[in-house]
């Protein structure tokens, strides 16, 4: 069990695939910093002996085994969706459960819906669609989705396809298209003539071309697509 002092003295427990490491060794100068246990096996590797190294497959195949907790049914995600996804997402996700914000199976398709399911919430979410052509896609984003005037969003956001080997598409850093919306419709990503991934009021109408925010390949088997089902989550500490 790791305990972290806050700054206002409480101790708060991390989840379990957090570490805290401290290093001190003749391979790097000492420091602090928390990090995935993925990313704290990798850099321990630097240091281990021969016999740390004997033993990283058993740890390894262990936390491979380990899939993100749903909160609620989702008519989308497999497990093999689960394991890609979660490795994708940013540290500050790792360990929490997955909640469901919206889903068109339960709420209908409205975009309106999504926006209004999604107000106070204050945590980034992941957006999945499945077409009529059965591809599954989607985009990570930093912020919970919004009616905006401008783009919002940061370097965090991410468009992923599975189509039908997985595909993610990261800040390419040409600009900040990473998210914006109003009634009529939303967009991810920018700035080319087309956008990343759109979806219409109805979340029914929907395209994707790539563009300059991610250097992506159209997500879907066709730039312009019909939505079978569509769900948003969200990962809350």
């Amino acid at each position: 069990m790791q305990l972290l002092t806050e700054k206002s003295g409480a101790m708060k427990l991390l989840p379990e695939n957090i570490k805290v490491l401290y290093f001190a060794s003749d391979c790097v100068e000492p420091y602090v910093q928390i990090v995935t246990v993925q990313e704290a096996k990798r850099r321990l590797s630097l240091c281990s002996s021969d016999d740390s190294e004997a033993e990283e497959p058993e740890y390894q195949e262990e936390d491979e085994d380990v899939l993100p907790v749903l909160g609620d049914h989702s008519q989308l995600l497999h497990d093999h969706h689960l394991k890609t996804l979660a490795v994708q997402m940013p540290a500050r996700t790792q360990g929490y459960p997955w909640q469901l914000v919206y889903s068109t199976a339960i709420h209908g398709s409205s975009l309106k819906t999504l926006y209004r399911n999604m107000v106070g919430l204050d945590s980034p979410v992941l957006l999945v669609i499945k077409d009529m052509q059965q591809k599954v896609f989607g985009a990570f984003s930093s912020d919970p989705f919004k009616v905006s005037k401008y783009s919002y969003g940061t370097g965090e956001t991410f468009l992923f396809s599975f189509n039908p080997e997985f595909q993610a598409y990261r800040w390419s850093g040409e600009n900040s298209y990473f998210v914006s919306g109003n009634l009529e419709s939303l967009q991810i990503g920018g700035g080319g003539g087309g956008f990343g991934l759109w979806l219409d009021a109805d979340l029914y109408h929907g395209s994707s071309f790539s563009c300059p925010t991610f250097h992506n390949a159209s997500l879907s088997s066709q730039e312009d697509f019909i939505v079978q089902d569509l769900e948003v989550w969200t990962v809350q500490n």
